[in-house]
């Protein structure tokens, strides 16, 4: 039971000397690499830097103990602090102290929502978000994070939204405020980043941009002109404090929570999964992963730490650093740790613009542009979904734009399912198939006094009046027979049983013998429990569309 939970417990016993090497280099890599992410994403979520820091030690400590995936780096993540940061801002919150508070309550409740859902073995539902949706609403939120960050790069003051055309209106409104300290100091830090971070994976570059920020900055003298920079960070590990749980902090907190956990969820599984397929030595268990970053979550609340999630950049650095197991994510957690006892001091003189030029670069490269092309030239009405995602996010707001995509996918499905696929079937001359008379014209054999419809979907509510219009239809006044090719319907329900029903008499009235061929096992009970088995006659199934058509043209 206990390795259920802590998956720790399965591998360490089993840990290889061979792995150390590896995992310290890979966890002293992730760490050095968290300390200016963690920092820049706190400063997307609208909260102070140090708690950028604080999100990265504890979550991680319980992670490393409680996910199955050995490779996953968990922390302060580009996507969630900006739900963050949309969601708390729709809220009227007094203060930043307060606005800090309600951000580590809403970590408390994501991990909560988290772990209720993986206990009761819910992990599938993630599934309902369709990669269109996804795709689309990471390129909005990729869009809006950039937008959000040229207030630091300008160095002017924005209103904060989550809109990326009011974002950009007053940008364009504050543009002659622009300080050019910011702008060439960001502009090159931005240059260096792009460049550099493709060729150099195993090097911390994000960290050198930062210590050459603050050394120029040191000499320059420029925070004295009027350069923004971080400023004091508390020095000392976080202190253990209840986050506000109260009824009031629930209700508001509520929907918030509900969306960040959605999107916190899918993100952390894609990420995952990646690294699963890449590495034979462990099995993703998608419930545990719930349970895990929900734990993470709620102690990481317990000790200043706001909503955390498993970063793809700093999963795939940890990756190619040589990890193995969760003792990487222990040495980052302790990295960080020591940052904040003894180093703080030191990024006293960290200008905004520098983390504002980390952000930029990697939500940057979370644009997919080769997916909606192949989209557009494949799947128009997926592309279709992609831009209304895309659309409805940047310019109705982040929670607004994923609640439409999904509904929007949903309707994509029922409509499918409302106007499936089907085909009516004709047997190929010299052999025993029975095949689409459209993709065979010239080879099907058709009997003018039999119809053979194959329906390649499910049967249900909203669509069995489609296929009884097509049934009808085909029927013509020399048609003596009827067969249902059932191999593609996997479900019915009883909307459909009865309306079967009523095609049978239907056909039975014009002297039209109703036949069922191919029916799966689990439509099979389904029809033999109803009236319609009575009514269509034990005769009248039959194990394959041959022999259907065999059995009436032997009667004819």
């Amino acid at each position: 039971m206990l390795k259920q939970f802590f998956p720790i417990l399965s591998w360490i016993p089993k840990y290889k000397r061979s792995y150390l090497s590896g995992d310290i280099f890979a966890g002293i890599t992730v760490g050095i690499m968290l300390i200016p992410q963690g920092m820049a994403y706190a400063l997307i979520a609208g909260v102070p830097p140090v708690y950028g820091l604080y999100a990265a030690i504890v979550p991680q400590l319980v992670y490393a103990l409680m996910g199955t995936s050995r490779q996953l780096s968990v922390g302060p993540v580009a996507m969630d602090s900006l739900l963050v940061a949309a969601g708390l801002g729709t809220l009227s919150l007094s203060s930043p102290e307060e606005y800090v508070v309600m951000a580590i309550a809403l970590a408390f409740f994501v991990g909560l929502i988290h772990i209720i859902l993986g206990l009761f073995r819910m992990g599938f539902f993630v599934r309902f978000l369709s990669r269109p949706v996804i795709s689309g609403f990471t390129t909005a939120a990729a869009l809006i994070i950039g937008a959000s960050q040229l207030q630091h790069l300008l160095g002017i003051q924005v209103v904060s939204t989550s809109r990326f055309d009011l974002t950009l209106i007053d940008v364009f409104r504050n543009i002659n405020s622009t300080n050019y300290m910011a702008l060439s100091i960001g502009s090159i830090a931005i240059g260096v980043l792009y460049v550099l971070q493709k060729r150099m994976l195993k090097i911390p570059i994000g960290l050198l941009v930062v210590v050459a920020g603050i050394l120029f900055v040191t000499l320059s003298g420029w925070d004295q002109k009027g350069l923004a920079i971080v400023g004091e960070i508390p020095k000392g590990l976080p202190a253990f404090k209840l986050p506000n749980l109260s009824y009031n902090t629930l209700v508001q907190l509520f929907p918030i929570a509900i969306t960040l956990a959605v999107v916190s969820i899918m993100e952390a599984m894609a990420i995952a999964k990646i690294f699963e397929n890449k590495n034979n030595d462990h099995k993703l268990n998608a419930n545990q992963e719930l349970i895990a970053l929900g734990t993470a979550n709620i102690l990481g609340s317990f000790f200043q730490s706001y909503s955390v999630n498993g970063g793809l950049s700093r999963s795939a650095v940890n990756e190619q650093a040589g990890a193995k197991t969760g003792i990487s994510a222990l040495i980052s957690a302790l990295l960080v740790a020591c940052v904040l006892l003894f180093f703080t001091t030191l990024f006293y003189k960290l200008p905004n613009a520098i983390l504002a030029a980390i952000i930029m670069v990697a939500v940057f490269r979370l644009i997919d542009l080769k997916y909606p092309l192949r989209l557009y030239k494949t799947r128009k009405d997926e592309f279709t979904l992609f831009l209304m995602t895309c659309f409805f996010t940047l310019f109705l707001g982040i929670i607004e734009g994923l609640l439409i995509g999904v509904l929007f996918s949903l309707f994509l499905v029922v409509f499918r399912n409302s106007k499936p696929h089907y085909a009516f079937l004709a047997k190929i001359k010299n052999t025993d198939y029975f095949q689409n008379i459209q993709r065979f014209p010239n080879d099907a054999i058709e009997n003018k006094h039999l119809v053979i419809l194959r329906f390649d979907a499910q049967l249900f509510f909203g669509n069995v009046d489609y296929l009884k219009k097509i049934i009808l239809n085909k029927i013509q006044p020399e048609t003596k027979g009827f067969i249902l090719s059932a191999e593609a319907i996997h479900h019915i329900d009883s909307t459909a049983v009865e309306q079967l029903l009523t095609i049978s008499q239907i056909l039975n009235k014009k002297g039209i013998r109703f036949m069922v061929a191919g029916t799966i096992d689990p439509v099979r009970e389904v029809i033999f429990k109803s009236k319609l088995f009575k009514q269509i006659g034990k005769n009248n199934f039959f194990i394959t569309t041959s022999e259907a058509v065999k059995q009436f043209e032997g009667t004819q």
